[in-house]
């Protein structure tokens, strides 16, 4: 499906960790450090006041592809951490207010909200789950009247799990409530189609299934909040017009530009629109496609080990995270076997995580299920 020179190391090696930290394209590797050299090497002799003001404008070409809507509702930032916490406290829920999660989700997708919590008294709400998977019943059944917001990942990072955000969509906006979507563990592997979903709120970070950087994220921010939310972060670009220097008035874009305050490393902004860029002509449904492939002929070569998958079986619900147990055996110890052999896999919790996406093959499938079946003899 790609160039195996844009992913050298799979040559040698089968990648199957894109669930942690992917593999990035080395064209668009090559456009963030030719950024960085250029920048440390030049100053601003080319990074001008024109370039810095502009910095951000093809990251929102790439992301109105990436969430099928238009360049206004796209936003950058150094991490979804950062840009989920401008939003948390753009919303900043009241004391007699609740935020709905899991009790499985990652962390930072709920702690900006348990930090408002602390400031406001709003409440936090945990959906139980178990062994990487909460019931979308479970979660529903949280939301009340009083609800001002849902925060979830739409992939769940251990086991794999995939909401249907259109559905949870429309049980917050029936509560007057807000759908916050942490995506780090989707975008770029599953079609995201913003307008459509309901979403209010879709971030991504860029070093998982985008494979961009460290230090850059993308957001969908919905046009209805985006002449109404003042933005928790903000900076000398978070102006309309951000080199009219002045500090006695801020005047925020009616856009979701109004979520990018400052400075940043931006060639790790520029490496993410190529990575995106990357992804996108190669088509997300076809990504998708592939990986699913890869992952069902993994979950048929765990099957023939009889090891205990975790992962969801419901096709609606499955991703390319196949997470799996073997009992009597320490996780820790089988990821660092299968390193020795050159299978790269993760440790999560008690279990053993594989992530297949765009760069693998069916032969690196090939070669994790030998290596287990030989690691368990």
């Amino acid at each position: 499906m790609i160039n195996q020179d844009d992913f050298p190391i799979t040559r040698d090696c089968a990648y199957l960790n894109a669930a942690n930290v992917s593999l990035m394209p080395a064209p668009a590797a090559k456009v963030m450090t030719d950024w960085q050299t250029d920048v440390a090497l030049n100053g601003s002799n080319n990074f001008n006041d024109l370039a810095e003001d502009t910095a951000f404008d093809g990251l929102r070409v790439q992301g109105a592809r990436l969430f099928n809507c238009h360049e206004n509702d796209i936003a950058g930032g150094s991490s979804c951490t950062e840009l989920l916490s401008s939003i948390a406290w753009a919303v900043m829920p009241k004391a007699h207010e609740n935020i709905v999660s899991t009790d499985i989700v990652f962390p930072s997708t709920i702690y900006p909200w348990t930090r408002v919590s602390h400031h406001t008294g709003c409440e936090i709400r945990l959906a139980k789950g178990q062994n990487g998977y909460a019931h979308i019943d479970e979660l529903i059944k949280c939301i009340d009247h009083n609800t001002a917001v849902i925060s979830l990942s739409h992939v769940e990072y251990t086991g794999g799990q995939l909401y249907d955000i259109q559905k949870l969509a429309d049980v917050a906006h029936e509560h007057n409530a807000l759908l916050v979507v942490d995506a780090t563990q989707s975008a770029g592997a599953i079609p995201i189609d913003g307008p459509k979903s309901g979403a209010d709120v879709i971030i991504s970070g860029s070093y998982k299934w985008l494979c961009g950087p460290f230090g850059a994220a993308v957001m969908y921010l919905a046009p209805h909040l985006q002449n109404t939310l003042e933005p928790g972060f903000v900076g000398f670009r978070s102006h309309s017009d951000m080199w009219t220097l002045s500090p006695e008035r801020l005047d925020y874009p009616e856009t979701a530009k109004r979520f990018e305050s400052s400075t940043m490393a931006f060639g790790c902004i520029k490496g993410l629109e190529h990575s995106m860029k990357y992804l996108l002509d190669l088509g997300i449904d076809n990504i998708q496609n592939h990986n699913m492939k890869l992952a069902d002929q993994l979950i048929d070569g765990l099957n023939s080990l009889d090891i205990n998958i975790i992962s969801p079986i419901n096709r609606a619900e499955r991703t390319s995270i196949v997470t799996c147990q073997v009992d009597g055996h320490d996780p820790a110890d089988i990821v660092e076997k299968l390193k020795q052999r050159n299978i790269i896999a993760h440790k999560r919790q008690n279990y053993i995580r594989f992530a297949p996406h765009v760069y693998n093959n069916p032969s690196h499938i090939d070669q994790a299920i030998q290596s287990l079946a030989s690691i368990l003899k």
